[in-house]
C-alpha cells in the first residue's frame, strides 16, 4: 500500500498569528489573478499592456505586496515571483500556448474535437507532459521560497479532500512550502480535472485550485489581514479574470437531473468569483478593488480554445486597459512597493 502521509490541516495553528509590522502611511497592495487556462492570456496581456503604458516595459511586478493566483492564474503569479515581466508571460501564452493544447484543423480537427470529448470520459483529454516541459523551461530548479515576491498559491489535495495553499515564507509561521520547487507549485494548481492528470507527489494528489478558489482575491486579502499590522483602509486590490460564463438555472435545469446540470461546474465557479468579490467590497470597500474581466458572455472561450484566445483576447486586454488604465495607475503604478524579504528559516 501506498504511503499517505497525515492531512495537511492537522498541523493548523489554534491561535492568531503574530502580526507583522506594517507601516501606518503605506498602502497593501494585493494582485489577485483567476484561472482559466489559455484564456491567462487576458490577465497576463493586461499586465503587459500596463507595463507599456505607464511603466515604460518595467515589471509590474514592483508595484505589488502580494500575489493570489489560481491556476493558470497562479502561473503567472509564479512568474512574476521569478523575475518575469507581464510582457513575457504574454509571450509565453502566445508562444506556448499552441504545445500545451495542441489542435488540429479541418477534417483532422473534427476527428480530434470527437475523440477528445469521448476520451474526456474516461482519461483526461492531455497528455501533460508538454505543460511540464514548458514549465521546466521557465522554473528550471528554482525553489518557491526564492520567489521575489509575497505569494499564495491554491491547489487542491485529493487523497484527504482538502483544499491548500502554498505560500511563500513570509510569515513566520509559513515553513512547510519554501523548499518545493515553483515547478511543483505550478504543476499542482494547473491540474485541471479531465485536461490534466493531477500530480502526486510528496505523498499527496493535487489538483487544480479552481475546484475551490478559481478567484483567489480573498485567499490574498485574509492572508495580508492576518499577517500584517494593517488596517483594512490601507488594502487596495486589483482582480483580474479570465472570461466569465453567464449562468442561469433553465425551466429544463429546475425539473431535470444530472443530464441538464452537466455545466453546474460553471456556475459554481461564476458563484464563487462573485462570492469572493462580493466578501473583498465588504471588508476593504469597493473603491479600493478594482476588477478587470472579460464580459459575461454565453460564449465563452474555452480554456484550451487557442485559436480564439489568441485572436481575440489581446484587443480585449488594450480595450479593458483603455477603459481602466488611468485608475489603475492612480491606485497601484505610481511608486513602487518595498523590496520583499523572505523570513529566514
Amino acid at each position: 500500500m501506498n504511503y499517505v502521509p497525515p492531512r495537511r490541516s492537522d498541523g493548523t495553528i489554534q491561535h492568531r498569528r503574530k502580526m507583522q509590522p506594517w507601516p501606518k502611511d503605506r498602502p497593501f497592495r494585493i494582485l489577485s489573478i483567476d484561472g482559466g487556462g489559455i484564456c491567462g492570456l487576458l490577465p497576463a496581456s493586461i499586465l503587459a499592456e500596463l507595463e507599456r503604458r505607464f511603466l515604460g516595459g518595467e515589471s509590474i511586478s514592483h508595484h505589488f505586496d502580494l500575489v493570489a493566483g489560481t491556476s493558470t492564474g497562479g502561473l503567472i503569479a509564479l512568474g512574476l515571483g521569478a523575475g518575469m515581466t507581464g510582457d513575457q508571460l504574454r509571450h509565453f501564452y502566445v508562444t506556448r500556448g499552441p504545445f500545451i493544447f495542441p489542435a488540429s484543423k479541418g477534417v483532422a480537427g473534427a476527428v480530434r474535437g470527437f475523440w477528445k470529448w469521448g476520451k474526456q470520459k474516461v482519461r483526461t483529454a492531455y497528455d501533460v507532459k508538454p505543460l511540464e516541459t514548458e514549465l521546466m523551461e521557465v522554473f528550471g530548479q528554482r525553489f518557491f521560497g526564492d520567489s521575489k515576491l509575497r505569494l499564495c498559491v491554491p491547489s487542491f489535495e485529493g487523497r484527504h479532500g482538502e483544499p491548500w495553499i502554498f505560500k511563500t515564507p513570509h510569515h513566520p509561521d509559513y515553513k512547510n512550502d519554501r523548499n518545493e520547487r515553483m515547478f511543483t507549485v505550478g504543476r499542482a494548481t494547473s491540474a485541471a480535472p479531465t485536461y490534466f492528470r493531477p500530480l502526486d507527489a510528496f505523498g499527496y494528489r493535487m489538483v487544480d485550485g479552481g475546484l475551490w478558489a478559481n478567484n483567489p482575491v480573498m485567499i490574498g486579502l485574509v492572508d495580508a489581514l492576518a499577517c500584517f499590522e494593517i488596517d483594512r483602509e490601507q488594502v487596495q486590490i486589483l482582480t483580474l479574470g479570465c472570461g466569465e460564463t453567464s449562468f442561469q438555472v433553465s425551466d429544463s435545469q429546475a425539473t431535470g437531473g444530472e443530464l441538464q446540470w452537466r455545466n453546474a461546474i460553471r456556475g459554481a465557479m461564476r458563484a464563487q468569483s462573485h462570492n469572493a468579490l462580493g466578501q473583498a467590497f465588504l471588508l476593504v470597500g469597493k473603491d479600493s478593488v478594482v476588477r478587470l474581466d472579460a464580459p459575461e458572455t454565453p460564449n465563452p472561450i474555452a480554456m484550451d480554445d487557442v485559436d480564439r484566445a489568441l485572436a481575440e483576447l489581446p484587443n480585449m486586454a488594450r480595450s479593458l486597459v483603455e477603459g481602466a488604465g488611468h485608475r489603475i495607475n492612480e491606485l497601484f503604478l505610481h511608486d513602487k512597493v518595498a523590496p520583499y524579504q523572505p523570513i529566514p528559516m
